[in-house]
């Protein structure tokens, strides 16, 4: 048994050295947790949370593929099984130079919390390559995705590990993967989600995490008699959670000022209206270009190299990668008038940043809450998958925003304190306790 946060913490380090993501998303659940298990002292001494942050399989392999010009290439392949306590495992997969173990075990374990919060029986897993789809031609990934499946095939399934997208993975790439797994599996099942519409996919699949986003801070607002009415809004990301949070926003009466992608941020303080959304839909999604194309195209600020947090903005929306806001940004958006941070994007916020938000008690929601639409509505796929039926996009629509408003209900009713409703506490608490009662009641597995 540990008797404080920082020794369970070295525990965490010794047994994962090097990865710092994963160290950082631990922190961030067990410090808010903490008192809760002093108070529930039945989940320590079955060592529930040393369970809960040891993944139950990782999968690491080759992926061989032939480029364009004859050359074969050599990527790294990995799925992190992490926890199947309440359902099979259920994550995305991201294509990013930057992926290795310990930021695939990051989003692991924060997929596992998220997807206990959508109420849906669903695990939690993650996995991806560190091969990197830009400026690669389609024969290109076609090679590597179906190499990539080949392996990855053995080791998922409708019942056991369903896969889905993320970054550097869309619709083309899951097209691919789905194709192998039918070839080699001689199988047309649901094991993967963000599939096309016409065969398998569901409705509102591609808007869900930026929608999702978007009604969950709303119902915060709400906490404070307010809306997004009348609202200036930064947000990070062009990518789908972006887009569609801008969709959303825009349908609430706010005002989307900012976009971003790898190279820097467009500042457009007339607002991007759904004329110039449908420029960034058509430039990201088929161009697959850059977003300063934007600045050149309406006239407005780029800052090349840079974040958007330093615009003044009453509603911060980060949906771009891990770590995107520290401290000293999380500070300047407040100064500027921010009053809700609701994150898109997987731990977008540092510890630091963190911090400060709950400092100054502005409201604050972790991914694990806020962007969980997005794994909801491919459990609805899957759902729609096994009754062989396709919903509405009014009907997914609908769930979607009832599973939004279910989790900020879970974040109150378990983060409350005093007046402050500390999201991040109610989010880990509320996840927490259904997955570790599952995990007592299947016993020492």
């Amino acid at each position: 048994m540990y008797n404080s946060v920082e020794s369970f913490m070295d525990m965490v380090k010794t047994k994962n050295p090097g990865e710092v993501e994963f160290h950082q998303a631990v922190f961030e659940v067990v410090e808010s947790i903490w008192d809760f298990l002093q108070d529930n002292p039945h989940y320590m001494q079955a060592k529930v949370l040393e369970r809960m942050v040891e993944p139950e399989r990782v999968i690491m392999f080759r992926v061989p593929w032939r480029n364009d010009r004859g050359e074969i290439e050599i990527n790294k392949g990995y799925r992190v099984e992490f926890n199947s306590a309440i359902g099979p495992y259920k994550g995305g997969l991201r294509f990013h130079p930057s992926v290795n173990l310990g930021i695939l075990k990051f989003l692991g374990f924060e997929q596992v919390l998220k997807n206990s919060l959508t109420t849906l029986p669903m695990g939690g897993g993650k996995g991806g390559s560190n091969f990197d789809p830009k400026g690669k031609s389609d024969n290109e990934v076609m090679s590597f995705t179906q190499s990539f499946m080949t392996e990855l095939q053995r080791h998922i399934g409708p019942n056991t590990d369903v896969p889905a997208g993320d970054i550097g993975v869309g619709g083309r790439e899951i097209g691919f993967m789905f194709g192998q797994y039918k070839r080699l599996r001689n199988e047309f099942t649901g094991t993967l989600t963000g599939k096309g519409l016409n065969w398998g996919g569901s409705l509102i699949r591609p808007e869900a995490t930026g929608y999702g986003n978007v009604y969950f801070a709303n119902e915060m607002l709400k906490t404070r008699g307010d809306s997004f009415k009348g609202k200036t809004v930064a947000i990070s990301g062009s990518g789908n959670v972006a887009q569609y949070s801008i969709e959303k926003v825009l349908d609430l009466g706010g005002k989307p000022v900012t976009l971003s992608d790898s190279s820097g941020y467009i500042y457009d303080p007339a607002g991007i209206d759904r004329d110039k959304l449908a420029f960034v839909m058509e430039l990201k999604n088929v161009k697959r270009g850059r977003i300063k194309e934007y600045a050149d195209k309406y006239g407005c600020e780029y800052h090349a190299g840079k974040r958007p947090w330093g615009v003044k903005c009453n509603v911060a929306l980060p949906s771009a990668t891990q770590n995107e806001i520290n401290g000293e940004e999380a500070d300047i958006l407040i100064k500027n008038g921010c009053i809700c941070v609701s994150e898109g994007a997987n731990m977008p916020s540092t510890l630091e940043a963190i911090n400060v938000y709950l400092k100054h008690k502005i409201l604050y929601a972790p991914g694990k809450a806020s962007n969980a639409g997005g794994v909801a509505v491919s459990g609805l796929e899957m759902s729609q998958n096994s009754l062989r039926l396709s919903w509405t996009s009014e009907e997914v629509d609908e769930r979607l925003h009832n599973i939004m408003k279910d989790i900020h209900a879970t974040c109150v009713k378990y983060g409350t304190e005093g007046k402050f409703i500390n999201y991040v506490k109610g989010a880990n608490i509320g996840g927490f306790i259904k997955v570790a009662d599952s995990m007592l009641d299947q016993g020492v597995v």
